[in-house]
């Protein structure tokens, strides 16, 4: 899941997700975007399931970008504790997300094909968002780098796929099989 390497603070405040996004809002590096309706805390959980779904409908092809990333700490008391005595220690990640932020963007597919894939990950968010798209098209070197790592990185797959993988003992008593 997406956290933090470090924090300053361990328990922040909250921070409020009412009003209009002030950056955050513009398609800038793919071809087509996912941009929120409204605000909300989006967790760690529900950010790596949409990305999970992006990546399995296009088949790992063209690139996905996260705009969006769990900075802030929810903490939360344990059940049946009474009030007082400081605040809770902290269970989970969020990302603030305001009304007209771009969540995820897609680029280097077939814009039918992003467009059924952001929608199926909007599915997994909290909140209701759109698909938009980009002011500016992805150039033909840019689409054709897109293409090659996707191919590189299915070569990858494959060869890890075929590579036969020694077994190694835990208890270090039985002879290695090749012997």
């Amino acid at each position: 899941m997406l956290q933090p390497k470090r924090v300053k603070y361990r328990r922040p405040h909250g921070l409020k997700y009412e009003g209009h996004a002030k950056g955050g809002t513009e398609v800038s590096f793919g071809e087509y975007g996912l941009q929120a309706q409204e605000g909300c805390y989006l967790t760690d959980r529900q950010i790596e399931s949409a990305r999970i779904v992006l990546a399995r409908y296009t088949d790992r092809a063209g690139k996905v970008w996260i705009r969006v990333f769990p900075h802030l700490a929810k903490t939360k008391k344990p059940a049946e504790v009474r009030m007082g005595s400081g605040k809770g220690s902290p269970e989970g990640w969020v990302a603030v997300v305001k009304k007209g932020v771009i969540l995820f963007e897609i680029g280097g597919i077939d814009g039918k094909i992003a467009m059924e894939a952001l929608r199926l990950a909007s599915y997994k968010l909290p909140i209701h968002c759109k698909v938009v798209k980009s002011s500016h098209q992805i150039s033909a070197a840019e689409r054709a780098k897109m293409a090659a790592a996707h191919e590189s990185s299915l070569e990858k797959i494959e060869e890890e796929d075929n590579m036969v993988k020694e077994t190694v003992s835990d208890t270090a008593n039985e002879e290695p099989k090749g012997e």
